[in-house]
């Protein structure tokens, strides 16, 4: 189980690293800021928000990450460019890591790039995301910008089992129409990380066997965003933690057990229990390697770190 069919692909973004075999690396875990309704938004249109909360925050995981080993990326979700620009140039001055250019509208995200591009900073970036239903001139921004960074959404009505995610990636065997990373190639993306996408919580098991089969078959870094099936059950809404945090962790262990790479956890105040309970799952998964001879590559691994 711990072992997939084909090679697997290590991607350094900006000095994180993503990929590898199970118990290679630590889990990148993705919290989100500024997303529609965070508290700490006061107007989502304009971008204002409440800074020093922002900065607790950001603090916050950052000491998690470090007292665990497992590496964050961060989540930047805007709903108008005027917001973005502005989330994006606090990001910029107050962290170190990669981050997602996240919005619903591509429009947003194409502004995002644009700016980035200008300053120089777009190394940090990571596209999130590219669909099935992309635009020409969503392509188009991204070549023209020099986008290296591009999460694949591998989700559309009719792709939802597992079998049919690689479809989506590698295209139809019987035709013409090349799939989404062929797509991205040929406008000089080079880091390409894949979500098969999560659409509630009994599909996160789909989306865990996509992973396994993403992976073993063609080797790339591959996660998910379980965050959205949580945060969209019903029943959530009656229950009380600690009870909530204990279904929270079992439902974004449940990939990691099947080799996921990255995970979207939700708003970045969940990090003081999803920390802890991924170390746990990649402490566990890196010792399990031992009988497949396989070695975590780093000294922070949680493995050292937990166990």
């Amino acid at each position: 189980m711990l072992n997939f069919k084909v090679a697997q692909k290590i991607l350094d973004i900006n000095g994180t690293l993503v990929g590898g075999k199970m118990g290679e690396l630590p889990t990148v875990l993705i919290g989100s800021i500024f997303q529609k309704k965070h508290y700490i938004v006061s107007d989502p249109i304009k971008g204002d928000f409440d800074h020093k909360i922002a900065k607790d925050l950001l603090k916050k995981e950052k000491e998690l990450s470090a007292s665990t080993g497992n590496p964050r990326i961060i989540d930047v979700v805007a709903e108008t460019s005027e917001a973005m620009l502005k989330y994006l140039q606090f990001i910029l001055e107050n962290t170190e890591e990669p981050f997602l250019v996240d919005s619903p509208l591509a429009k947003v995200r194409m502004s995002a790039v644009r700016f980035l591009a200008k300053h120089g900073v777009l190394k940090r970036a990571i596209y999130n995301s590219i669909e099935p239903h992309f635009s020409q001139e969503e392509l188009d921004c991204l070549a023209e910008n020099g986008v290296k960074n591009v999460v694949l959404m591998a989700l559309a009505a009719q792709y939802l089992k597992p079998v049919d995610k690689l479809k989506l990636l590698l295209g139809e065997e019987d035709g013409d129409k090349p799939g989404l990373i062929a797509r991205v190639k040929e406008i000089g993306v080079e880091n390409i990380l894949i979500d098969p996408g999560v659409l509630d919580i009994p599909s996160n098991s789909w989306t865990t066997k996509a992973i396994w089969e993403i992976k073993d078959k063609i080797g790339y870094p591959t996660g998910c965003a379980p965050s959205n099936a949580l945060y969209t059950w019903l029943k959530r809404k009656k229950m009380p933690s600690p009870q909530f945090q204990a279904c929270g962790a079992a439902v974004f262990a449940l990939p990691v057990y099947y080799g996921a790479d990255f995970l979207l956890y939700g708003p970045l105040q969940n990090a003081d229990w999803v920390y802890p309970a991924i170390a746990a799952a990649d402490a566990m998964i890196a010792y399990a390697g031992k009988l497949a001879g396989t070695k975590p590559l780093l000294k922070e691994h949680p493995l050292y770190k937990i166990l």
